[in-house]
C-alpha cells in the first residue's frame, strides 16, 4: 500500500506553504543531485572513521541576486587513528577554488560528491591539522521542502529576499563540506554568514556580533556540537522578539523569535506557548539541553525543521482545536530527541521521530489529562503502514525515507510513538521515564552542566529499557521494531471461555499481557506463554479487550478501511486518466 493514502489527514495539517510550493517549480532548473549527495548517512570511509572534528570556522556569503554562495570552511581535525587524508562530502556542482593544509596550498581530488585531501604526512593518533576549503556556486534548489530539501530562494510579500535551507534527508553536503554522517558532529562551530545589508541571518547557537561593510552585513554565531543536518541558513528582513525563561532547574534561558514584519504579536503569543512546552519537557524528560545558548524560532518559507537552537517555523500561526501549535511543539521536541540524543545511523531514526512524536500526546496528557492523551493515541493508529520494519535489518541511507511503498518514512513517526506508548504501559511510568532520561542524557539525574551530547541506537535503548524495567525486553523490540507486521491477537470464544493467542510475523515469542474487561470488571490476562484462556463467568458475558488502548496490535477494522482507501485512490486516478484521455 502506498503511504500517501494513509497520510491524508497528516498531510492536510502539514501542507507545504504556498511560498515553498511556488519555489518548488523553480527547482526543475536545478540539476539533479549526485547520488552520494542525495543520500545522507552513507557508510563512512576508513579515513572518515579516523577523523575527529573539534572545530570548524565556517564562513559563507549568500547572494540572493545571483542565487549563489561562496564559502570558506576552516577545519581543525584530530586523528583518532593514523590519518593521511581528510575526506569530506560536498555537492559536486560547486567549484573548489582553494585548499590548504596547515596554511600551505594542497592538492585535492573531487569525485562524484566526495572531496579527498592528502595531508602530506601521516598524523599519529592524537595529532591535529588545519584544513581550509574554499568553494562557490549555485546550490541545489529544494523540490519539496523540507522533505526533499535544499536551498529556498524565496521572497516576502514586499519582495524582500527570504532564504532558508532544510537538508535533513540530503545532508550537510548540499551546501558546505562536511562528513555527512550522524555521529560526525563538530564539537565547536563558529559561523559567519554574510548577506546584503538590511537582511538578518539567524543562526545556530549564541550570537557573536555583526558588522557591515560595503553594503554587506556579516552575522556571527557560535554553537556547541550541532547536529550536522541542523546547521541551517535563515535569511530575511527579520525582526526579533526576545524573552527569558526561568527554568525549574534554576537557570535562565534566553528566548528569541525571528519573524517577518507584521507578525510581531503572533510571534509573541507563540513564544509564550514555547514557555509551556519548555516547562513540560523539563518536567517530563529533563533540562533543556542548550540552555547556555538559546531557544530559537525563525519564520521560514518551508514548513519546519529541528535546526538546533533555531527551529524553523512555517505553519503560519494557524489556530488548532487542540489549543497548541503542534508543529512548533514537535520540532522543539527534537532539541531532546535528535539534537541532544542523536541516532548513530539512519536505521534508528525512529529514536528521533517516534519518541519526538510521542511528545505530542504526552504533552496533551500533561496539560489536559487522560482523555486528551488517549484520544491522541487512538487517532495515530490509522496512519500506520506496516510495510517495513521500523528498524531495517540492513544498513540504509536517508533516501529510504521517501520510498512511499515502504512506508518507513511515515511509520518512524506514529508507529514509533505507539511503540513508546505500549512500552510505557508495559514497564510503568518510573521505568519508562528513567529509560528516556538515560537515553537522552546518559544518566538518570540530569542537571544543567552535568551531561554531554549522546549518540545511541535501538540496541542501546533496548538495553536501557530492559535494565530499568527489570526484565529482558528483547521480545518486545523484536516484535515491534524488527518485524513489519503488527502482532495479532487471535480471539476464540466457546461459551464462557475466551481463548487469546498472540501471533507475530516471524513466530517470535510475544508474552505481552493485556487487559480484558468482563462485564465492567477489568483483569490483566497473563500471556507469558503467548496464550491464555479466560473464564468469562457466563455464556452471555460481555467483554472488551484492551479497553484503554494500551497495547499496539493489528486491527481488522483499520485494515479494511485502509484497503477501501486504496480502492478509492485507484478509482480517482483512473477517472482522472479517462477524463484526460477524453479531452
Amino acid at each position: 500500500m502506498r503511504v500517501s493514502i494513509f497520510a491524508l489527514a497528516f498531510a492536510a495539517c502539514l501542507a507545504v506553504p504556498a511560498a515553498a510550493q511556488t519555489e518548488a517549480a523553480d527547482a526543475t532548473q536545478s540539476p539533479p543531485l549526485a547520488p552520494r549527495t542525495a543520500d545522507s548517512g552513507l557508510p563512512l570511509t576508513a579515513a572518515q572513521e579516523a577523523t575527529g572534528l573539534p572545530y570548524l570556522d565556517l564562513r559563507l556569503k549568500v547572494d540572493p541576486d545571483t542565487k549563489s554562495i561562496s564559502g570558506d570552511a576552516r577545519y581543525t581535525i584530530d586523528a583518532l587513528a593514523p590519518l593521511d587524508r581528510f575526506e569530506v562530502d560536498l555537492d559536486p556542482r560547486f567549484t573548489i577554488t582553494s585548499v590548504t593544509v596547515d596554511g600551505a596550498p594542497a592538492q585535492w581530488e573531487a569525485d562524484a560528491g566526495q572531496l579527498v585531501i592528502p595531508l602530506g604526512k601521516t598524523l599519529s593518533t592524537g595529532d591535529s591539522a588545519k584544513v581550509s576549503i574554499q568553494w562557490n556556486g549555485s546550490p541545489y534548489i529544494a523540490k519539496r521542502p523540507p522533505w526533499e530539501g535544499g536551498f529556498m530562494w524565496d521572497k516576502t510579500e514586499d519582495g524582500s529576499p527570504w532564504i532558508a535551507t532544510a537538508i535533513q534527508m540530503n545532508g550537510c553536503d548540499v551546501f558546505w563540506p562536511c562528513i555527512d554522517y550522524p555521529t560526525k558532529e563538530i564539537e565547536r562551530l563558529d559561523s559567519a554568514i554574510t548577506v546584503p545589508e538590511g537582511l538578518v541571518a539567524a543562526g545556530n547557537g549564541t550570537f557573536a556580533g555583526s558588522e557591515t561593510n560595503d553594503g554587506w552585513t556579516t552575522w556571527k554565531w557560535s554553537a556547541r556540537s550541532p547536529n550536522i543536518y541542523a546547521v541551517a541558513l535563515n535569511i530575511g528582513p527579520y525582526e526579533v522578539y526576545e524573552d527569558t525563561y526561568q527554568s525549574r532547574f534554576g537557570n535562565s534561558i534566553p528566548l528569541y523569535f525571528w519573524y517577518l514584519p507584521g507578525n510581531g504579536e503572533k510571534a509573541k503569543t507563540l513564544m509564550q506557548e514555547m514557555k509551556t512546552y519548555l516547562d513540560f519537557f523539563e518536567d517530563m524528560i529533563g533540562p533543556y539541553p542548550f540552555g547556555d545558548e538559546k531557544v530559537g524560532l525563525v519564520e521560514t518559507p518551508h514548513l519546519g525543521m529541528e535546526h538546533q537552537t533555531i527551529n524553523a517555523y512555517g505553519a503560519k500561526f494557524k489556530p488548532s482545536p487542540l489549543g497548541y501549535d503542534g508543529l512548533a511543539q514537535h520540532e522543539f521536541s527534537h532539541e531532546w530527541f535528535a539534537n541532544q540524543l542523536t541516532n548513530t545511523q539512519p536505521n534508528d531514526m525512529w529514536l528521533q521521530e517516534g519518541l519526538g512524536t510521542y511528545m505530542q500526546p504526552l504533552f496533551q496528557q500533561w496539560r489536559d489529562g487522560e482523555a486528551a492523551y488517549l484520544a491522541a493515541i487512538v487517532s495515530q493508529r490509522a496512519s500506520l503502514i506496516n510495510n517495513s520494519p521500523v528498524v531495517p535489518a540492513e544498513p540504509i541511507s536517508t533516501g529510504f525515507y521517501l520510498d512511499e511503498d515502504a512506508g518507513w518514512g511515515r511509520d518512524i513517526y506514529s508507529k514509533g510513538s505507539q511503540i513508546a506508548h505500549t512500552l510505557r504501559g508495559l514497564i510503568g511510568d518510573e521505568a519508562f521515564f528513567s529509560s528516556l532520561r538515560r537515553l537522552v542524557y546518559g544518566r538518570i539525574d540530569p542537571r544543567p552542566g552535568n551531561f554531554v551530547p549522546q549518540f545511541a541506537d535501538t540496541e542501546d535503548f533496548e538495553r536501557i529499557a530492559s535494565e530499568q524495567g527489570g526484565e529482558d525486553l528483547g521480545w518486545f523490540f523484536d516484535a515491534y521494531l524488527r518485524q513489519a507486521a503488527l502482532p495479532k491477537l487471535i480471539e476464540e470464544r466457546d461459551g464462557n471461555e475466551l481463548s487469546l493467542t498472540w501471533q507475530t510475523e516471524k513466530g517470535t515469542p510475544f508474552p505481552m499481557p493485556i487487559e480484558v474487561q468482563v462485564d465492567g470488571k477489568t483483569i490483566l490476562a497473563d500471556m507469558s506463554s503467548g496464550s491464555t484462556v479466560i473464564d468469562l463467568g457466563s455464556d452471555d458475558a460481555h467483554y472488551v479487550i484492551d479497553p484503554m488502548a494500551k497495547v499496539l496490535r493489528y486491527s481488522p477494522s483499520i485494515a479494511r478501511w485502509q484497503a477501501w482507501m486504496v480502492e478509492q485512490q485507484e478509482q480517482a486516478k483512473k477517472a482522472k486518466e479517462e477524463a484526460k484521455a477524453a479531452d
